[in-house]
């Protein structure tokens, strides 16, 4: 008679032979098994926590058609998990909510060639007045939001986060300015918008910042965190609102990145990354000048941190040696079309 112990170590026995048969590959397989090797080192650099999203730039104030489909093109080959915004998706700027609809299905229209997942963040191009920010609302759900991947806190920020009041006045002064600046750039720079904070560094309401300190505050264990802007608003002095999202980070790892200036520049604030991106097809220079580029942004979140990587757009090229979505009749680097050669 076999007994109880026997039929469960035989259990047991089988359970670990159908695992051990079932169980993945090495991650690495060497066909030599000793002695002299090609290879220097099988530590790869990888693992369950590892992932790479992209981020690209502004793409309005300015749009140069084709450039945005080059960058969806490449993304397609480059494969991120995600692909993330620093903003100014679309023209806008008008209160014709048919208009607002219509710039915006015809931006969702070009994501369906991306299978990442791309997740919009306005700018002010996308939220300038106040049927902006409710055909956002309608068709995109909150202006400012979070998200968690792998252990690493997303923030997406609103910069254009004013009273209904305060936007609808910024709103007109703007379009006061930008109608003389085509006829008399001089007597524009003299206007109220051209001297105001909200034209270059944008504004966090008090609202908003308590909604990010109580989103960091929920987790408190994240391996990173990453604030997505549209508007430098950590260049604005006495803006209270990101002061508070930033106390809420103190002692955390995390990095800054926004656009909205159309030239890329790089600071460490406090030993932490804070990082304006160029343009993603946005007008901008084509003189060589530093910062002036169209580009995407990879960034790999290793368990040492983030890895970032910038790459132009005109430095992915596919399979046949070309760049993507006929890239190369768009001059991404100098000049226009016939794209004279660099200086």
């Amino acid at each position: 008679m076999i007994g109880k112990r026997t039929i469960l170590v035989s259990v047991l026995a089988a359970c670990t032979l159908l695992l051990g048969a079932a169980g993945p590959k090495p991650v690495f397989e060497p066909s030599v098994k000793s002695g002299p090797t090609a290879w220097n080192h099988t530590r790869i650099d990888d693992g369950p926590d590892q992932f790479s999203f992209a981020v690209v730039a502004d793409l309005e104030s300015g749009y140069r058609p084709g450039v945005f489909e080059v960058a969806i093109a490449e993304l397609n080959l480059l494969r991120p998990a995600f692909v993330l915004t620093t903003g100014d998706l679309t023209e806008g700027g008008v209160e014709d909510e048919a208009r607002l609809n219509a710039e915006w299905a015809e931006f969702d229209a070009r994501l369906a060639a991306m299978p990442a997942p791309f997740v919009r963040l306005p700018g002010n191009h996308d939220m300038t007045n106040t049927t902006q920010r409710r055909v956002w609302e309608a068709r995109y759900g909150p202006r400012y939001s979070w998200f968690v991947y792998k252990d690493v806190l997303f923030l997406l920020l609103d910069t254009e986060d004013y009273s209904e009041a305060e936007m609808q006045q910024i709103f007109h002064e703007r379009a006061d300015f930008i109608a003389l600046r085509k006829t008399d750039p001089a007597a524009a720079a003299k206007l109220p918008y051209a001297k105001r904070q909200e034209s270059f560094s944008g504004q966090v309401s008090p609202a908003q910042s308590a909604y990010f300190e109580k989103a960091i505050a929920d987790h408190p264990k994240v391996r990173w965190t990453v604030l997505l802007m549209h508007k430098p608003v950590w260049l604005r002095e006495g803006e209270p609102g990101l002061k508070r999202i930033q106390a809420a980070l103190k002692g955390r790892p995390y990095t800054l990145l926004n656009g909205h200036l159309h030239r890329y520049r790089y600071s460490n604030v406090d030993g932490h990354d804070y990082i304006m991106m160029g343009t993603t097809g946005g007008e901008r220079g084509f003189d060589g000048s530093p910062g002036a580029f169209d580009h995407m942004m990879w960034v790999t979140m290793t368990k040492d941190g983030p890895a970032i990587a910038n790459i132009r757009l005109d430095g992915v090229m596919d399979k046949t040696g070309q760049i993507p979505a006929d890239g190369a009749k768009l001059c991404l680097n100098f000049g226009k079309p016939p794209c004279p050669a660099a200086p």
